[in-house]
């Protein structure tokens, strides 16, 4: 098997400066795969996502399935293909809030290496919107805004014992989070879905944000596509377990 012509100058046009080292030491396995990732997955019309969108799904599953050394290579790519410092930057760091800072730690240090091979001078412009005074209520109006109005004050609903965890999944993940700008709300909510999915084991917040996606307009179909993205990363049970909760979610609001 030879690779694909598509898929050598899509290859190219991701990394062009870059070698890599499977293609001497595991031929066989470097041209298949890239024959799939890099020209049926892309050629696929099911799969069609914008140069963009597609990178910023890419990103995120990478953060999701803790894969840093390819996260390494496919943030120059990113930036390639139109995606910027800022975008980048606010996809790693919205990861923490679903992966964990353990997690995510180690790809803020090759986020901010590869800013510097690339002469891109950090700290970037900051993009919180937010005070200590206000993050509770503005990240309580994102809920509102993606799920709808049974989150208002959701911290006051439920056990008291964990009061103070839904406190903080509004004043934390959504006001510290969300209210950034640099990406829009369905950027941010499809990320969301990607940390999710590629993690596992999470299927119903991952069923709960196929919801809050489709309530922001990343319809079925499109997050059907954002999967069929993924799949090359994150390989087919994780994938196949994210179009059920599709499925499941579009149910619920049929």
């Amino acid at each position: 098997m030879a690779r694909s012509t598509f898929a050598q100058k899509y290859c190219e046009k991701l990394f062009p400066h870059a070698t890599y080292e499977l293609t001497t030491t595991d031929p066989e396995f470097s041209e298949f795969f890239q024959n799939f990732a890099f020209d049926e997955v892309i050629n696929e019309e099911a799969a069609q996502l914008p140069d963009r969108e597609r990178m910023l799904v890419i990103i995120a599953t990478l953060l999701g399935c803790q894969s840093v050394d390819l996260y390494k290579e496919m943030v120059p790519a990113a930036l390639e293909m139109g995606v910027s410092p800022v975008e980048l930057r606010e996809v790693t760091y919205q990861a923490v809030a679903y992966l964990g800072f353990g997690r995510v730690y180690p790809f803020f240090a090759v986020l901010n290496q590869v800013f510097e091979q690339h002469n891109i001078e950090v700290p970037l412009f900051g993009q919180a919107t937010t005070t200590p005074e206000t993050r509770l209520a503005a990240g309580n109006a994102v809920q509102i805004a993606y799920f709808g109005e049974g989150m208002r004050e959701s911290w006051k609903q439920g056990p008291q014992e964990r009061a103070h965890i839904n406190r903080w999944l509004a004043d934390n993940c959504f006001g510290d989070y969300y209210t950034r700008t640099g990406l829009s709300d369905k950027d941010r909510e499809m990320i969301t879905f990607c940390y999710i999915a590629a993690q596992g084991g999470c299927e119903p917040q991952l069923t709960a944000h196929a919801s809050g996606n489709m309530n922001l307009g990343n319809d079925k179909d499109f997050l059907y596509r954002v999967v069929s993205n993924m799949l090359p990363y994150i390989g087919y049970p994780r994938s196949l377990n994210a179009l059920t909760c599709i499925d499941n979610a579009a149910d619920q609001r049929a």
